[in-house]
């Protein structure tokens, strides 16, 4: 079964300095049908205005990735972790027994589009910790790359939890398969383009909730871009 999550339904916040959609509850939006997948929790797509960025503010008991799209987003929180994310460089934050962190846009002409990810840990008060890691474009293009997992296979960024992380680039008139094994779900963001999921068209920033299908096949039908978590 394939749930499409339409991307005009997601919550929706202009701060003026940020825009925002959330695909599940968050903050001041909540949707009781839709407060996560599994141990999927927040999808949140950011535009951050130039100039502008999110203050120190903390978190806890969460595992965050930051997937950015356009532009740079600076990142410093209270581990030591720190850096400039731009497309291609990924972020993971195990906030566990509790971080502060802040992020912030220092260009003075382009936005930062970016997707956060939280995803629930198997384990509370975990030690917090920051780690980033480079997926060049090439690494991503017309197949899934992961990017991150529990035991950093492949390179990927370390996560708390039995979940696997994809990322994806297709030209219009690629396609890319997948296994999920039994028992297993999985939930696809689409970040750009349109696409069709086993059949079902799909269209930018359309989310897709996925159980009891053993086999996807995601066609492109123009150029795209999507994440492809897997999840127990």
């Amino acid at each position: 079964m394939i749930e499409i999550r339409k991307s005009e339904e997601r919550g929706f916040f202009d701060h003026g300095w940020l825009r925002t959609h959330h695909t599940f509850s968050f903050a001041d939006y909540f949707d009781p049908k839709y407060v996560g997948f599994r141990s999927l929790r927040v999808i949140n797509e950011d535009w951050v205005e130039k100039g502008r960025g999110f203050g120190k503010h903390p978190h806890r008991d969460m595992e965050i990735i930051t997937y950015v799209l356009e532009g740079a987003l600076e990142h410093e929180d209270s581990t030591g972790g720190g850096g400039v994310i731009r497309p291609g460089r990924v972020q993971r934050m195990t906030a566990g027994r509790g971080v502060v962190h802040s992020e912030f846009n220092h260009s003075p002409d382009q936005e930062v589009h970016l997707l956060q990810i939280w995803i629930h840990p198997d384990e509370k008060a975990l030690d917090p910790g920051y780690e980033e890691k480079e997926f060049p474009t090439e690494e991503r293009t017309g197949r899934l790359r992961l990017i991150a997992s529990r035991n950093a296979e492949d390179g990927s960024l370390t996560i708390h939890q039995d979940a696997r992380v994809y990322a994806s680039i297709l030209d219009a008139g690629q396609s890319v398969d997948y296994e999920i094994a039994d028992g297993r779900g999985a939930f696809l963001q689409l970040a750009r383009g349109s696409t069709k999921l086993n059949g079902v068209e799909m269209k930018q920033g359309d989310g897709a909730a996925i159980v009891d299908e053993l086999s996807l096949t995601i066609d492109a039908i123009s150029d795209a871009e999507f994440l492809l978590f897997d999840l127990m």
